[in-house]
């Protein structure tokens, strides 16, 4: 022991050594300009200059997306967190944190924190992470989208689902024919402009809705079962419709290029359910090794996500229209989905989701809607978004024959909008569809229509517990 600490010494001495004489070779060689263009001049060592030197290097691309990641997620974390104690999803949080870190109050109590946290030269990264972040999000969603929630149920459910998307969506196109002069971007022709506000205010937040009725232990019940089936039908039926419209708009009016869109995904959503489910099947459980999510399987679906979604972009539908198909063409044996949403979706929805958040947050600003008049279309955005939709949920439910109490309730879980609006808007955006202004309305619709969620479904059911214990009171007595 002795002699091998005696030889660690002397190679670690005779190291230090060689490093000092080629120092001080190199410094003699050098020549005085070159010493002097090296040496750190003594005033520059001071705390002063050294923050000076730490701020130079944040506007570096790495340490400055880190610093962004950093308050992203510490943020989101925060209000999600305080959201929880209000007894909110914690999304509303994560999209009022996107919000405040976004020019409408960041940017107006701070403009330059904001420019320094988020500069115009720095939102290319931000957007392409919160692209994966959406991706995965999708393909999470597609998960959740069991094959069961279609299949075997009641035909009340099916009617009453897409009751709740016909009337809002009519509603939304003839709201455009008020808005489009006003809010629509030049050159939008009124039929992608129509259309995508019909979808804005029929789609449903079906990740949102099963965490509600989750945290309310109302999964298993019969209400929480029909509005489970109701919010995948809607689901379903809502993003067909929104990759139609994109289909419209990527076209840009050709007949022949729109028949090619609508033809490829047609034939890749027929491929990827008769083909490319039962393939994934047998693959996933060949070689049987007890891992339900080894190495080998968990590489093989993130392929199938991956070149789903990159299919569905290359023909003009957006990639998310791939990764949520991917999602629900995924096997369903054993526990094997459970598995692979929890590992895909602590990811995505700790890290990658509230930078979408943010994304959304730099192209809200609510300073946009600088007079009463602007607030007041908001207010009428959000008052027929949450009258078609709830109040066409409703009446659709009492058509078919449930009680006031469930039908309200039902209504107020299809009206919750949540993240699914808010991708839906970013596709209308970044396609152009919406104005800065128009998409700031939207967004504040998707805010408030969430937030109503929980109230109106506590309303309904302490209304439905007091209606069931009034008649106690008459009987007790009649005796």
């Amino acid at each position: 022991m002795t002699r091998r600490l005696l030889v660690y010494i002397l190679v670690v001495a005779a190291s230090v050594a060689a490093v000092a004489g080629l120092i001080r070779v190199g410094n003699a060689r050098l020549s005085p300009q070159a010493v002097r263009a090296l040496a750190v001049p003594a005033e520059a060592a001071d705390a002063g200059s050294a923050l000076v030197h730490m701020l130079d290097n944040a506007s570096l691309p790495l340490p400055r997306l880190l610093l962004q990641l950093a308050v992203i997620v510490l943020v989101a974390r925060v209000f999600g967190l305080v959201a929880r104690r209000l007894g909110q999803p914690p999304v509303i949080a994560e999209i009022a944190a996107g919000v405040i870190l976004g020019p409408s109050l960041l940017g107006w109590l701070a403009p330059t924190a904001l420019t320094f946290l988020f500069p115009a030269t720095s939102l290319p990264v931000l957007q392409l992470l919160s692209q994966i972040g959406v991706v995965l999000f999708m393909f999470v969603v597609g998960l959740q989208l069991e094959p069961a929630h279609l299949r075997g149920k009641a035909q009340t459910a099916i009617a009453v689902s897409h009751f709740s998307i016909v009337v809002p969506f009519v509603l939304g196109v003839a709201l455009a024919l008020g808005l489009y002069t006003r809010y629509a971007p030049p050159g939008v022709p009124f039929t992608a402009f129509g259309l995508f506000c019909g979808i804005a205010l029929s789609i449903t937040a079906f990740p949102v809705l099963a965490r509600i009725l989750e945290d309310r232990d109302l999964t298993n019940t019969p209400l929480g079962a029909t509005a489970l089936t109701c919010a995948a039908v809607d689901d379903v039926t809502a993003w067909s419709i929104l990759a139609f419209v994109v289909a419209i708009t990527a076209a840009g009016g050709a007949m022949q290029t729109l028949v090619a869109i609508v033809v490829l995904s047609v034939a890749f959503v027929a491929l990827m359910v008769g083909a490319g489910r039962p393939l994934l099947v047998r693959l996933l459980r060949a070689g049987n090794t007890g891992d339900t999510l080894s190495k080998e399987r968990l590489a093989l679906v993130l392929l199938v996500l991956l070149l789903s979604a990159l299919f569905t972009e290359l023909i003009g539908i957006h990639a998310l229209f791939g990764a949520f198909v991917a999602g629900v063409v995924m096997p369903d044996h054993g526990t094997f989905r459970v598995d692979l949403r929890g590992r895909l979706e602590s990811v995505s929805s700790v890290f990658l989701l509230p930078i979408f958040f943010v994304v959304t947050g730099l192209r809200t600003h609510v300073g946009l809607l600088n007079d009463a008049g602007s607030w007041a279309v908001c207010l009428v955005i959000i008052g027929v978004a949450t009258a078609g939709k709830l109040g066409g949920t409703v009446a659709a439910a009492r058509w078919t024959g449930l009680a006031w109490r469930d039908a309200l309730a039902l209504g107020a879980l299809m009206n919750t909008r949540g993240l699914m609006e808010l991708v839906a808007l970013n596709v209308g955006y970044e396609l152009g569809i919406l104005t800065p202004e128009i998409f700031t309305m939207m967004v504040l619709m998707a805010l408030v229509t969430t937030a109503m969620t929980g109230p109106l479904v506590s309303l309904s059911l302490n209304w439905r517990r007091q209606r069931a214990v009034a008649p106690a009171g008459p009987v007790a007595r009649s005796s």
